[in-house]
């Protein structure tokens, strides 16, 4: 029928394929001969049966994101099921791959699913700020069940084909030739004789549903959803579903997702999606990569413990080298002890922590770590330690090994200067705790190779981080943005802000937590070290290390942890040590509005992520995006520092930061040139 659908017919069975690479999405080019392909076939007497199929990897992933918030082409999503559900003869959604979004929807048109043992079938669009808007929140629960409707929706997650078999989302699982299977499973549905109900007529079993259990199920979800619009408007929708007529919940639903197309919190989230892809993108093409077959981890301890878990749980064997015996034991006891806690939290079986564990190599000896074809150095950030453990690498490392160092701050030039092999030598800067959190910042030196960057970024996604290519500058793009954002902390405190005050406005805005809660959980020490190196100082701070505060693991910090609680309290030490440190400096205490907070954090911030982009540093303003949303929390719903600033207004930024420039003439406040140029053009790109 057209390049994107073909009909083909097995007997009295009509397979429909859709082949529209890489992901089958439903576009108009997909939606226009498909509506016609059913229409006719709905209308051959010689068809007895109907099967929806998918050329290639997976069945339909999801609609075409590039269309959202552009008029809607007909015939829409809504309009193919519709005409599903009207055919009287038996229609089934033959699932490979993933049935994500649209393509679920699509599948829920349909009477029976079918599918292969490895398929996932989900409704994610709650991640792009959206909620599913083909008629998902009103069919699922009719087969599934408000409450465990309500869980796959808010949470965006899949399931996979025997769960959804188990839920009577999916009639049968198949292993092998899925089509040939749907095509007998038809033929024989057909044979049985009808009639056949469409899902949106089975409602019995929805009216019984406990509305105080959904209710309070819905609150729980919601509590959880920090401000994002979306899962609220989820939550309503399926329950719409359960008190509305059918037609009414659709049409709410609908209505529902028009509004939130148009949000910001969408608009933000969806620059998100795109802006993870694009990080991964390199500008050099068909650059043949390097084979990575064996990790090498330098350092067991916190860091390099989780960087070698996250390289096993991506299915890598891993060499782990610590400088003793006892080190490397109780290290490879942490890993234990960590996989351990997934297993009694159901996210890891038995089998499958024995089967990691497998993968992990001790060693104490340099030269076991010949056979590694990637040795990432994890151990303390001081510059003379990292060459030493370079120099000891190159004496053993096979050639075209890549040497990589976890560095937070240092700089990755001189280190790659004080080899042979410059090369080879690139910067894995991952995140803490490093076999949870996702971003990782991949530095590229100045000669470093193009295949040992190209290899590193495709290894990044098979072990499941985001990836971005960042330049080498002290701290890189995240650090170095953190240093700005905290670079007016202590001024607020002595000034009269307290640190729950600040903490609570970095709450109110999205963020997980506030600056000095975080701080007290990370380890002021940290932070303390960093600046005894660097020759400077924070009189508050360092003061809390001189008296042994710490933060969490020491039960004080900016806040108190009384008897081992994670919950921070105020404390009255801390609060007469900030007053008397503004009296030694001649400050007056005063009020500071949640505003003042946020322009004196937030916006030096951006103005920092400016520099970064017009030096080159990062290669896309969404690149800096990506990097703050995934490694620091910065509010999904507001799309990341350089996005929020064009929703803040650019020109706003830019005057207050000007305001307080003249105010207290600090060097953070200092205006860049790309961000004077960004409230002009309202660009980041055209003039990067």
């Amino acid at each position: 029928m057209s390049d994107f659908v073909k009909v083909n017919r097995d007997g009295d069975v009509a397979v429909v394929i859709i082949d529209n690479p890489p992901v089958n999405a439903l576009s108009f080019h997909v939606r226009e001969p498909l509506m016609q392909a059913l229409v006719e076939l709905r209308d051959d007497s010689s068809v007895a049966a109907i099967v929806i199929a998918c050329a290639g990897r997976t069945f339909v992933a999801g609609a075409d994101i590039t269309e959202f918030g552009k008029p809607v082409q007909q015939p829409d999503l809504r309009a193919i099921v519709a005409t599903l559900e009207a055919i009287a003869k038996p229609t089934i959604a033959a699932i490979h791959g993933t049935a994500l979004g649209g393509g679920l929807e699509l599948a829920l048109g349909c009477h029976f699913r079918v599918a292969d043992a490895d398929a996932k079938l989900g409704l994610p669009e709650v991640k792009l700020g959206l909620l599913p808007g083909g008629g998902g929140t009103v069919r699922l629960p009719r087969l599934v069940g408000a409450v465990k409707a309500l869980g796959v929706i808010v949470s965006g997650v899949p399931i996979a084909a025997t769960e959804a078999h188990a839920a009577g989302l999916v009639d049968a699982v198949f292993e092998g030739d899925l089509t040939a299977h749907a095509v007998n499973f038809g033929r024989e549905i057909a044979r049985k004789g009808g009639p056949f109900t469409p899902v949106r007529d089975r409602d019995d079993d929805l009216r019984q549903t406990d509305l105080a259990a959904f209710d309070a199920t819905a609150a729980d979800l919601a509590k959880k959803a920090r401000g994002l619009e979306a899962p609220i408007a989820c939550a309503l929708s399926v329950r719409n579903a359960v008190t509305l007529p059918f037609d009414a919940a659709l049409a709410a639903e609908r209505a529902l997702f028009v509004k939130l197309v148009a949000s910001d919190q969408s608009r933000a989230q969806r620059h998100l999606f795109f802006a993870e892809r694009e990080a991964a993108k390199l500008p050099a093409k068909d650059i043949v990569k390097r084979r990575i077959s064996r990790v090498g981890v330098i350092g067991a301890g916190t860091m390099g413990g989780g960087i070698a878990m996250a390289f096993a749980n991506g299915g890598y064997p891993v060499t782990l080298l610590e400088t003793n015996r006892e080190a490397l034991q109780r290290g490879l006891g942490t890993i234990d002890k960590n996989y351990a806690v997934s297993v009694s939290r159901g996210s890891l079986t038995e089998d499958a922590k024995r089967q990691r564990l497998a993968q992990f190599k001790g060693s104490t000896d340099y030269a076991d770590l010949a056979d590694c074809d990637l040795i990432v150095e994890a151990v303390f950030e001081d510059m003379a330690v990292k060459k030493e453990v370079f120099g000891r690498l190159e004496a053993v490392a096979r050639p075209g090994a890549i040497l990589a160092t976890n560095t937070s701050y240092l700089d990755i030039n001189e280190i790659a200067g004080s080899t042979s092999r410059p090369q080879d030598v690139l910067g894995l800067h991952f995140f803490s705790p490093a076999n949870v959190m996702k971003l990782l910042e991949i530095v590229r030196a100045d000669k470093t190779a193009p295949d040992a960057l190209a290899t590193v970024v495709d290894l990044a996604r098979r072990i499941g981080k985001v990836a971005v290519v960042v330049g080498v500058c002290h701290g890189f793009v995240g650090n170095r943005m953190l240093a700005a954002r905290g670079s007016e902390s202590e001024a607020l405190l002595l000034e009269g802000a307290t640190p729950r005050q600040i903490d609570q406005a970095f709450t109110d805005f999205g963020w997980p937590m506030g600056p000095f809660q975080m701080g007290d959980l990370a380890g002021l020490d940290i932070g303390w070290r960093n600046r005894k190196a660097r020759g400077q100082t924070a009189v508050i701070a360092d003061t809390l290390c001189e008296q042994g505060r710490f933060g969490q693991k020491t039960g004080k910090g900016f806040y108190l942890y009384e008897n081992g609680s994670r919950t921070p309290v105020p404390d009255p030490e801390v609060k007469a040590l900030i007053r008397d440190k503004a009296s030694e400096k001649g400050i007056a205490p005063r009020a500071i509005s949640a505003e003042e907070i946020i322009e004196r954090t937030l916006y030096p911030l951006i103005n920092e992520g400016a520099k970064i982009l017009e030096e080159g540093i990062a290669a896309r303003a969404s690149d800096i995006d990506v990097v703050w949303v995934n490694g620091y929390g910065f509010p999904v719903g507001k799309g990341g520092p350089l996005f929020w600033a064009g929703l803040e207004g650019a020109a706003r930024i830019v005057e207050r930061l000007d305001h307080w420039h003249q105010r207290t003439g600090k060097d953070v406040f200092r205006v860049a040139p790309l961000l004077e140029r960004m409230a002009e053009t309202g660009s980041w790109e055209a003039e990067a």
